[in-house]
């Protein structure tokens, strides 16, 4: 895990005062190189190969520099006879070799969370993330060449661009907590949106195409058409396996119990590349099933007991999950630690979370994930984490609303609250291929909308605020083969979501009570804000983009209506300090006073 910087073509590379704004990514150290053309810069976190793995990394003659872990690393050096010219350790160096043999079909190979710069030896270059978006890159063109980064913040420190909000980018975060596709809330930046791998050269984008995490057939033709300049395909990878409606083949159709079997195999597999780390690793433990399912595959591989970090919340009815994380850990003997949220912390964190998601995600749950990450930082720099379970197994209550008929409350799974205009958008970017079921289709929309834009966003940025790496066991290509095409009813039966996932869990770890009703997770903002609310709705009006983005934010944050005020909260810091300049501190005291 580490921060990247660079430029592509021009003559006014920047990448050491880029990757200046990118130290608290990669703290052990950072290095910059030129060549030809190209510019790049590595803040790094060691992992794997702490000597060897420096980069820029340079074999086969092309370069790479990356952020992220390739996890089979391991298995295309074997597969592909490679052990006896590696000159390193590093997870990266396989690619490069790869690369000299097969060009861009290379990356079709990877198994893992990346997102990387890659030079050829044939003079072609290329940018690409992961086909989940686990890693983020952004890019913005000027007159200079094109200019890449892990975080916008890169650009404002090297003085490439000014951080101008993108006023449409903004009512969107407003209304979703997040802002879908490749848009930012900044004018003249974007994201590379999940999977999208885009070649270079002088300077501009000549070719872009994705690998989707959830491929189907169908799909190719529809996301053939989302390049847009030059060529349009979409890779023949692994990510993925044609989706079968659950009547449409009753031949050779495995039974549950054979079912149950190929799910403990394969996410044993998944949590065992997951863990490769030449450094403390461990996990963040919550009373959901989820991360009880990666900390039973855990406990089974590990020796020594397994480090978990639980976080819970002191304040007056908040659903609190540590007694339920306390009993898993026991029967796993895992080595448990548990740290607490309270008021106080609310308000010393809140202007840290801003500072940390430049890009940024108005979900509370980035609270307690940034204080997970201050109270492991130290003991652990890997971290396994339960993201993407709800969205491969069929998780949501949303799901299952979506299944019911109307005279039953069912609806869409669609976003509540927003304008007909962010809904009109949110459905372009969700849009499923055909022959889906309606479950699948709502799973697509997840993971094409707000698993990316917003819980691994806030993984991503809480963690490498203090230096720590998170991976996400479920969101790896392998499950997605497995879990995306499962029937509905191993995801869905009655109240219960998950279902194929809470059975294994029965077996595999008792303790985790797979079928107790869900608390659902709240953070209890409200409790907090509620007694300065008056105050704060008064400073609202002085902060221009709150009266750009939405004009009557005072009146929203008095009325106090279900889900408003800690987004206009967080985004009134988050102007402050991205916007305005101001440090964190400066920014809580001009929004919401003295403390």
């Amino acid at each position: 895990m580490c921060g990247i910087a660079g430029q592509l073509g021009g003559r006014d590379p920047r990448s050491a005062e880029m990757i200046g704004a990118l130290t608290h990514r990669g703290p052990d150290g950072v290095r910059t190189e030129s060549g030809p053309g190209w510019s790049a810069a590595h803040a790094r976190l060691s992992i794997i190969d702490l000597e060897g793995g420096w980069q820029p990394l340079h074999a086969a003659g092309s370069t790479v520099i990356g952020n992220g872990e390739i996890y089979n690393y391991r298995e295309l050096a074997e597969e592909h006879q490679l052990n006896g010219v590696l000159a390193t350790g590093s997870d990266f160096e396989p690619l490069l070799h790869l690369y000299a043999k097969e060009g861009e079909k290379a990356f079709e190979r990877l198994r893992g969370m990346y997102a990387f710069c890659l030079i050829g030896h044939d003079g072609r270059a290329f940018l690409a993330r992961d086909p989940f978006g686990i890693k983020p890159l952004y890019i913005m063109q000027h007159e200079g060449g094109l200019a890449f980064a892990s975080e916008p913040r890169a650009f404002f420190k090297a003085g490439l661009m000014q951080a101008v909000m993108d006023e449409a980018g903004a009512k969107e975060l407003l209304a979703l907590n997040y802002t879908l596709g490749a848009r930012t809330t900044f004018q003249g930046l974007r994201r590379l949106v999940p999977g999208e791998i885009c070649e270079i050269k002088d300077g501009r984008i000549i070719a872009n195409w994705r690998r989707l995490a959830l491929r189907t057939a169908a799909a190719e033709s529809i996301f053939a058409q989302t390049s847009k300049v030059g060529r349009a395909t979409i890779s023949s990878d692994q990510t993925g396996v044609p989706v079968r409606s659950p009547s449409s083949d009753h031949r050779n159709k495995p039974d549950d119990e054979t079912l149950l079997g190929r799910l403990d195999t394969v996410l044993e597999n998944s949590v065992r590349v997951h863990q490769r780390s030449d450094v403390p690793y461990g996990l963040f433990l919550s009373g959901g099933i989820d991360s009880a399912a990666i900390a039973t595959l855990m406990a089974r591989l590990n020796e020594r007991p397994v480090t978990a970090f639980t976080c819970g919340f002191d304040a007056p009815g908040a659903a609190d999950e540590r007694a339920q994380a306390e009993r898993v850990a026991k029967a796993l003997n895992l080595d448990w630690r548990e740290t607490t949220f309270g008021e106080a912390d609310f308000w010393r964190i809140a202007p840290e979370v801003a500072w940390a998601l430049d890009d940024p995600t108005a979900d509370y749950a980035t609270l307690p994930t940034y204080k997970l990450a201050e109270a492991a930082k130290g003991t652990l720099t890997v971290v396994l984490t339960g993201e993407g379970g709800d969205e491969l197994f069929g998780g949501y209550g949303r799901y299952r609303r979506a299944l019911r008929p109307g005279w039953m409350g069912g609806r869409p799974a669609e976003p509540r609250g927003a304008d007909a205009a962010t809904l009109d958008r949110w459905r372009i970017e969700a849009t499923a291929p055909p022959g889906l079921t309606p479950l699948q289709q709502a799973q697509w929309a997840d993971v094409a909308t707000w698993l990316p834009n917003d819980l691994l966003l806030k993984l991503d940025r809480c963690l490498m605020a203090h230096g720590l790496e998170g991976r996400t066991p479920f969101l790896d290509r392998a499950v997605a083969e497995f879990a995306f095409p499962l029937p509905d009813r191993l995801k869905v039966q009655g109240r219960y979501g998950k279902w194929l996932l809470r059975k294994w869990l029965e077996r595999a770890c008792p303790a985790a009570d797979p079928w107790a009703r869900k608390q659902g997770f709240t953070v209890p903002v409200d409790t907090w804000i509620a007694p300065r609310a008056a105050d704060i709705a008064a400073r609202l009006g002085d902060i221009a983009a709150v009266r750009l983005a939405k004009p009557d934010a005072a009146e929203a944050f008095i009325a106090g209506a279900s889900g408003v005020r800690w987004p206009l909260l967080f985004f009134a810091l988050w102007s402050r300090i991205h916007l305005e300049g101001a440090s964190p501190a400066e920014a809580l005291a001009s929004v919401v006073g003295t403390i």
